[in-house]
C-alpha cells in the first residue's frame, strides 16, 4: 500500500498536528482511534526511550499514526554568545524571582541518535520539520517500513523533499501555529498562505499533499480538500481538547484572546513561530534578530517559560497558536475530529447543490 492509499483509507482525512508541549500520546491515540491520524511530537523524547514510546502507541491502536522529529542543528555556541543571550533574559528571570541560568550542558537531544532510534522503532509514518533528510536516511526509514513525510513552507522545499524520496508533503502555510518549517529561504520568503501553498505544491510534485495552517473547522477541511489536498492537518484546533497537555494558563489565554491575536516571533526559541502576542513578544520584538538560533534560545528560555506557567503568568510564556484561534473549542479529541468531518461533509453537499445550479 502506498502512502496515498493509506491516506485514502482513513475514514476521516484529518491528521492531528504534532505539538510539542501541547499534545502527547493520549491525543495521538484518540485521533487515530476516531478514524483520523494522530501524530506524536517526539522532539523531547530521548533516543533510548523512542522504541518504547512507539511500541506503546502501536499497542494502543491498530490504526495508522505518525511520529514527528524536529531537525535541530548541532550548534556549539561560543561562551560570549551565551553570555549576551542570558544578559538579555536576565531581567525577565529576575521578575520571576529566579537567578539567570548557567550555560546549559546541551540544548536538545542529538537528532542523528533520535533518527536512528525512530528508524528502528518503525512507526507507520515518520515526519520531519526544520530541515531535510538525505536519500539514504529516507531509504533506511522505508526499509524499516515507515512512510516519510516532509514539512514544507514553499514549493521549492516540497520539490526538495520529493527529490530525496519522501512519500508525502505537509504543506504548512504561514497561518500555522507553533514553529514554522522553512529551511531553504528566510521567513519572509517562506510566508505563503495555506491555500496558495497547497495549490502550487499540488501542481509541482506528484506526491500526496497534506494541508496545514489555519484549518480550524469542517469548513476549512472541505476547502482544503477542494483545492486538491489529500488530507488536512489540524493543530491549534486541538489546543482546548480534553487530551491537550498545554495546561490552564495557556488555555485560559487562548480562550480570552482577542480577534487576530497571533504574531510570528523568534524571541522565545530562536526560530520563527506563531503564537499569541504577549508582553515578552512585544518587548523583545526589536531584539529578536539578535537572539541565538534554535535550539539555543529555546533552551535558554525554558526555565523562564516553565516558571511563568507555574505562576499562572501568560506574559512570559510561548503561547503557540495559529490564525483563527478564536474558532477553537473544548471537547474530546476524537469527538472533535468526527464533528469536523461531519461539518465538512455538510459543506461539500451544500457546495455541490450550489454548483449544480445552471
Amino acid at each position: 500500500m502506498s502512502f496515498a492509499e493509506m491516506l485514502e483509507s482513513l475514514p476521516i482525512p484529518i491528521l492531528q498536528a504534532p505539538m510539542a508541549g501541547a499534545s502527547f500520546d493520549a491525543m495521538t491515540v484518540a485521533v487515530s482511534q476516531a478514524g483520523g491520524m494522530g501524530n506524536l511530537a517526539a522532539a523531547g523524547v530521548a533516543p533510548e526511550e523512542m522504541p518504547a514510546v512507539v511500541d506503546d502507541l502501536r499497542a494502543r491502536t491498530d490504526a495508522p499514526f505518525g511520529v514527528n522529529l524536529l531537525m535541530a542543528p548541532p550548534l556549539k555556541p561560543e561562551p560570549a554568545e551565551l553570555d549576551a543571550a542570558l544578559a538579555r533574559l536576565a531581567p525577565w528571570y529576575a521578575e520571576l524571582g529566579l537567578p539567570t541560568p548557567d550555560h546549559p550542558n546541551r540544548f536538545s537531544y542529538d537528532f542523528d541518535a533520535q533518527l536512528e532510534a525512530l528508524t528502528r522503532a518503525a512507526p507507520p509514518v515518520a515526519s520531519f520539520t526544520f530541515s531535510i533528510l538525505s536519500p539514504a536516511q529516507v531509504d533506511a526509514l522505508h526499509a524499516a517500513g515507515s512512510y516519510v513525510v516532509g514539512t514544507a513552507n514553499t514549493v521549492a522545499e516540497a520539490r526538495a523533499w520529493a527529490e530525496v524520496g519522501a512519500d508525502g508533503i505537509c504543506a504548512q502555510g504561514v497561518e500555522a501555529g507553533g514553529h514554522h518549517a522553512y529551511f531553504l529561504e528566510d521567513i519572509e520568503a517562506s510566508s505563503i498562505g495555506t491555500f496558495a501553498l497547497v495549490a502550487t505544491v499540488r501542481q509541482a510534485v506528484d506526491l500526496p499533499v497534506i494541508a496545514a495552517g489555519g484549518i480550524m473547522d469542517g469548513r476549512g477541511v472541505a476547502a482544503a480538500l477542494a483545492l486538491g489536498a489529500d488530507a488536512v492537518q489540524m493543530g491549534s484546533a486541538f489546543l482546548l481538547a480534553d487530551e491537550a497537555i498545554n495546561g490552564p494558563t495557556w488555555q485560559k489565554a487562548l480562550s480570552a484572546a482577542p480577534d487576530d491575536a497571533t504574531r510570528l516571533t523568534r524571541a522565545f526559541s530562536g526560530r520563527y513561530a506563531r503564537g499569541l502576542e504577549n508582553r515578552f513578544v512585544r518587548e523583545m520584538h526589536d531584539e529578536q534578530e539578535k537572539v541565538p538560533a534554535y535550539p539555543i534560545q529555546n533552551r535558554l528560555t525554558q526555565a523562564m517559560r516553565a516558571a511563568a506557567n507555574q505562576a499562572g503568568d501568560p506574559e512570559m510564556m510561548s503561547l503557540w497558536a495559529g490564525q483563527a484561534i478564536k474558532l477553537a473549542g473544548p471537547g474530546a479529541a476524537g469527538e472533535l475530529v468526527k464533528r469536523w468531518w461531519a461539518e465538512a461533509q455538510e459543506v461539500a453537499q451544500a457546495l455541490a447543490r450550489r454548483t449544480a445550479k445552471t
